[in-house]
């Protein structure tokens, strides 16, 4: 008993401390954005210009994702975890040194590269750690760090920098390094499982994957729910501004709104999967969604607005670690990989849905133009989901192995 008790409490600390390490990743991935207008007056900058400071952590994150996944399936998921972990507080603590633009963009590049390292090896590490009743809580529990990151980023930046705008990157750079120390102490060793073969070549090891009709059509799927996602928040303040005349910091309160409903449903998610099924989970999840996306701009009301997206990112919250869960069962040998082309998706699928959303707001100067648009990426993504036969094969209707812990 007195073993079983303590293997529980080391359970516990492992969630706890996967949430934190999503919450400062994600907290650094959201903290520049309020600190925009302050940078551009520090260093100088035109607005044309200071969206690199943001794309410079993206395009290191979704560039170095491809190689960091496959390098890590080959070396213990813990030494590759605390490198990256070491190397992000170093370059986000340095990002409050930076004297000019150019160096700015450098170490956001920099923290963007360590992301890759790290956060794919909190996805991949859950399997291998936890027993398959606790995976889908575990799964939920480190994607709420990544909600309510969200949630409270922004308000975080802004209250930081009020005194300083180099104190945000100094305080999430030291505690990420904290958080190293602690991993250090408290993760065992995650080796891989190997192939029985020669180990492949980085590009060898998305071979399963190409070859896998089912795993094209799941990352596909995962590829339209970030791109309709994301192109209905990339305009979601400019919409608040022209639709209700909100500031700044009044839709900030907006987007904490939704991060608290991201929050919420991210931690039911297990409970609900279980109570439904996969099946019914996101086939309901995403048409009510659908649903809510293309009513949404003819709301007249705030309040109503709040309520509307606290209600759209709780079922989005539920949705998330479920993909995640089907994308790490599709291979058990390569989830490092697996979650590092996700996170590479991601990111791509993110800078196409702001890009895309600009046009049809500027060619429609209509926000619904754009949520029927994310509308249709909702929608196809559920065509793909059912017809790759993700949610329905053996394969991820049984309980999930589980790498060895080593």
């Amino acid at each position: 008993m007195t073993l079983k008790k303590e293997k529980v409490k080391q359970v516990g600390k492992w969630i706890v401390l996967f949430f934190l390490i999503m919450f400062v990743i994600g907290t650094d991935t959201f903290l520049i954005s309020p600190l925009i207008p302050t940078l551009q007056s520090e260093f100088g900058v035109p607005t044309e210009m200071a969206g690199w400071m943001m794309g410079a952590y993206t395009l290191g994150s979704a560039v170095f994702a491809l190689i960091a996944g496959p390098l890590s399936d080959g070396w213990d998921r813990r030494k590759v975890l605390l490198s990256g972990l070491v190397c992000f507080a170093v370059s986000t603590y340095l990002c409050g040194f930076a004297v000019d633009f150019w160096t700015m963009c450098l170490f956001r590049l920099l923290a963007g590269v360590s992301a890759a390292f790290t956060a794919p090896q909190v996805w991949a590490s859950i399997p291998a750690l936890f027993p398959p009743a606790k995976i889908g809580k575990a799964l939920g529990v480190a994607y709420a760090g990544l909600a309510v990151s969200q949630a409270l980023g922004v308000p975080i930046g802004s209250f930081l920098a009020a005194g300083n705008w180099s104190l945000p990157f100094w305080t999430i750079g030291g505690f990420s390094l904290l958080l190293a120390v602690i991993a250090f102490f408290n993760l065992p060793v995650i080796k891989p499982q190997h192939h029985q073969n020669a180990k492949p070549s980085i590009l060898g090891r998305y071979v399963p994957l190409l070859t896998s009709g089912q795993a094209r059509g799941t990352f596909l799927a995962y590829f339209f729910v970030h791109l309709g996602s994301s192109a209905a928040f990339a305009f979601l303040g400019k919409w608040m501004a022209d639709r209700f005349q909100l500031s700044v910091d009044e839709t900030g309160y907006v987007i904490i709104f939704l991060g608290r409903g991201n929050l919420l449903g991210s931690l039911c998610s297990s409970y609900v999967i279980k109570a439904l099924s996969q099946f019914k989970t996101m086939a309901a999840g995403m048409l009510v969604v659908i649903a809510a996306y293309i009513a949404l701009p003819y709301v007249s009301s705030v309040i109503v607005v709040k309520g509307a997206y606290f209600f759209i990112f709780a079922i989005m919250g539920i949705l998330f670690p479920l993909m995640v869960g089907l994308l790490n069962n599709l291979n058990p040998t390569i989830r490092g990989t697996i979650s590092s082309l996700a996170t590479s998706t991601m990111n791509t699928a993110t800078t196409i849905g702001a890009w895309v959303s600009g046009m049809l707001y500027a060619a429609f100067s209509s926000y619904a133009a754009v949520c029927m648009f994310t509308g249709i990426c909702l929608a196809g993504s559920l065509l793909v989901f059912l017809s790759s036969g993700v949610l329905t094969s053996h394969a991820n209707t049984r309980k999930p192995k589980t790498e060895p812990a080593g």
